[in-house]
């Protein structure tokens, strides 16, 4: 199937399109047009568009829009990789989680180094293969948990929280 995106991939499209063939759509193939582009005009699914198949939604990102609406949101690694994203993805979030900050950094870098989307696709995939093997290996170590973002503790409550547990 056909993907279309704008072009000048950065976090958001780059981790989509490693989403799409490593979950969705194996066979995938990517088509990058302007910013301005109706995505009804288009005989694909679109993605990171305004008005396309896939987009932000409801306060999430399009990784988290595209985890949830294709049943994927169960896997702990992907709905915390969703969260970095987003992080890394729509200011003012940004670097709000450590690894997002990186995350921004590594796909800048990429977005100024290589010019082609295609390519900027293949050289992201190995960052993505690596991010979601730390999220499985850290999803594993607070045991697992569901999808559902932990709840957010005051600095007092957290403080507590680790004292209690020492």
């Amino acid at each position: 199937m056909k993907w279309v995106t704008r072009r000048n991939l950065h976090v958001d499209r780059t981790a989509c399109s490693w989403l799409i063939r490593r979950f969705i759509d194996k066979d995938a193939t990517f088509e990058f047009v302007p910013a301005g582009t109706d995505p009804a005009s288009l005989d694909a699914r679109t993605f990171d568009m305004r008005g396309g198949t896939f987009s932000h939604r409801d306060g999430k990102c399009t990784f988290q829009s595209m985890v949830e609406h294709h049943g994927l949101n169960k896997d702990g690694a992907l709905a915390e990789m969703g969260r970095i994203i987003h992080d890394a993805d729509v200011p003012p979030s940004r670097t709000t989680r450590r690894e997002a900050a990186g995350l921004d950094a590594l796909m800048r870098g990429v977005q100024l180094s290589v010019a082609e989307d295609l390519a900027k696709i293949e050289v992201a995939r190995p960052i993505y293969d690596a991010l979601y093997a730390y999220c499985q290996a850290k999803v594993a170590a607070i045991g697992n948990e569901p999808a559902n973002p932990r709840p957010k503790l005051s600095y007092r409550r957290r403080l507590v929280v680790h004292l209690d547990d020492e």
